[in-house]
């Protein structure tokens, strides 16, 4: 993967630096969320909104910032 290499329009990836004398092998690759509020100035008037039930499960009324989450806990590792 490419450094800044989008999976989404919200996540981000980095390659992080390995040093030559490093004493364990570095994860090749971190990622992090950028949420959509970073990008939105202001809420502008009339923005769609989610109806009563679907808002509360997403978190949010406005589906332009919404941002869904994926919990990376026990990835690879079997779980808990």
């Amino acid at each position: 993967m490419r450094r800044g290499t989008l999976l989404n329009s919200q996540e981000r990836v980095w390659a992080t630096y390995r040093g030559p004398f490093d004493p364990c092998p570095p994860v090749p690759f971190k990622t992090y969320v950028v949420p959509p509020n970073q990008y939105i100035n202001f809420q502008p008037p009339g923005l769609p909104q989610y109806p009563l039930p679907e808002a509360l499960r997403a978190g949010t009324l406005w589906p332009a910032f919404y941002s869904p989450y994926e919990s990376k806990a026990g990835k690879g590792k079997g779980g808990i």
